[in-house]
């Protein structure tokens, strides 16, 4: 009885410790961070933010561009290390129509585009 009474009260003193050192950690983690942020520059004001320049973005291309033809003369389907560029990479070329209503058609085939799926 004596035995089990000395083992409780070495595990409950072993277990006040442990939550002194992990309240201890924890506080010194805070006060650590603490310590780096105030190093940080301070986050910019809105006045300071970057503008936009007057004529809009710079070098944007607004265009509608179609993929290039991947079968080749004799019919058959060309594969990744065919294709023009190479390594798998197809390419585009400006579309002939830049009309937005055009590309809207929504016959894209892909999934959920209301096409019977032939």
């Amino acid at each position: 009885m004596e035995w089990e009474l000395a083992i409780s009260h070495t595990a409950a003193l072993l277990m006040w410790t442990a939550g002194i050192v992990v309240v201890a950690v924890l506080l010194g983690a805070f006060f650590w961070g603490q310590r780096v942020r105030a190093r940080e520059a301070r986050p910019p004001r809105p006045d300071e933010q970057p503008k936009m320049p007057e004529g809009g973005p710079v070098r944007e291309i607004r265009e509608y561009r179609d993929p290039d033809d991947v079968s080749s003369e004799d019919g058959h389907r060309l594969t990744p290390h065919e294709l023009k560029g190479g390594y798998g990479q197809s390419s585009t070329h400006p579309s002939p129509s830049q009309d937005p209503a055009d590309h809207r058609k929504g016959d894209g085939g892909s999934f959920g585009s209301g096409g019977l799926g032939s």
